[in-house]
């Protein structure tokens, strides 16, 4: 078996000859190491996993932001079209509707006060818990419904 001709000198002396060898070995060494990590499957999985994940995480922060952006200009002009109406409406109406209004806080109260006797402690407590993560989170749950349906209608149009 020839081999082809090295672009080096060859070596004059035996030092120097060691020396060759011993820097081919670690150039050996970091290629058969490149070529396992190339080969490893786990590995360059979990990799493009975490880049997927970080990918997904940026995309879910940017739309986080537009939702809040839009979810602020629909309050503002769901104020507006509520002070347009509030205006428009007659006395009378307004009346009616702030005694309704009153009447249902009352009725909730109410049903607020029986909940306190009748519930046991450990439903309180977990009621309690979720009512603050809901409203901690509403943005969140807001974005997980409008994902739900979008979900129910595409699979009721392939079905």
């Amino acid at each position: 078996m020839t081999q082809p001709p090295h672009d080096e000198p060859t070596a004059e002396s035996t030092e120097e000859l060691r020396e060759q060898v011993e820097q081919t070995r670690e150039e050996l060494g970091q290629t058969v190491e490149a070529l396992a990590a190339k080969t490893d499957v786990k590995a360059r999985a979990q990799e493009k996993a975490a880049e997927v994940k970080s990918q997904a995480a940026a995309k879910a922060g940017e739309l986080k932001e537009q939702a809040v952006l839009q979810a602020g200009q629909l309050k503002e002009k769901a104020a507006e079209a509520a002070a347009v109406v509030q205006d428009k409406l007659p006395d009378p109406v307004k009346d009616k509707a702030a005694h309704a209004a009153g009447q249902v806080r009352a009725k909730a109260a109410e049903a607020g006060q029986l909940w306190e006797r009748k519930a046991p402690e450990p439903v309180r407590a977990n009621a309690s818990q979720a009512a603050k993560a809901a409203g901690d989170n509403r943005l969140l749950l807001a974005a997980a419904g409008v994902a739900a349906a979008v979900w129910l209608v595409c699979r009721r149009r392939k079905g």
